[in-house]
């Protein structure tokens, strides 16, 4: 059986490593309709590789790192908690859907669907009734951000299936 301490050490690093990877995505500095779909693939792949309170964490750290970095414009700094809240309510949804199925592609693919309208829900109900934004910042954060959430779930579930076909989830317990 393995220390608590070692599993810890395993969850931080890969924790680190993927939020690395995802922050690397935002500073290049790319169109919404590529940052959006790789952070949100980074937020299911550690959510599947790590497990949920992983998938948290990036998500709700990614947007204060944008905004502070200036990657996130300042017009959508209201928008903030409310994507943070996006981020983990995709993640959750998508967790408690893919429990114990997690090789099932199809509950996968079901996480992916509805773990997206949830978040879609969360930002483009926020932006209409809740943060008073400027009409472009309300538009990108409804339409827009169900396709980059289902689009990053399709690239979550590529990276996870040829992740399992390399030695990378031996020794993984």
């Amino acid at each position: 059986m393995k220390s608590t301490s070692q599993s810890m050490i395993r969850w931080v690093s890969r924790t680190a490593v993927l939020f690395a990877l995802t922050l690397v995505i935002q500073l290049l500095g790319l169109p919404q309709f590529i940052t959006g779909p790789l952070v949100n693939a980074f937020l299911l792949l550690a959510t599947m590789v790590v497990g949920v309170s992983s998938g948290m964490v990036i998500g709700l750290f990614t947007p204060w790192v944008a905004f502070s970095r200036g990657i996130l414009p300042a017009p959508m700094g209201p928008m903030i908690p409310f994507i943070m809240l996006g981020n983990v309510t995709i993640v959750i949804v998508f967790f408690l859907i893919t429990t114990r199925r997690e090789n099932n592609i199809g509950f996968l693919g079901l996480g992916i669907v509805i773990g997206s309208i949830a978040k879609y829900l969360v930002l483009s109900q926020s932006v209409a009734f809740l943060v008073s934004v400027p009409p472009p910042v309300a538009k990108m954060m409804q339409f827009p951000q169900l396709i980059t959430a289902l689009v990053g779930g399709v690239i979550a579930i590529v990276i996870k299936q040829a992740l399992g076909r390399t030695n990378f989830f031996k020794n993984q317990s």
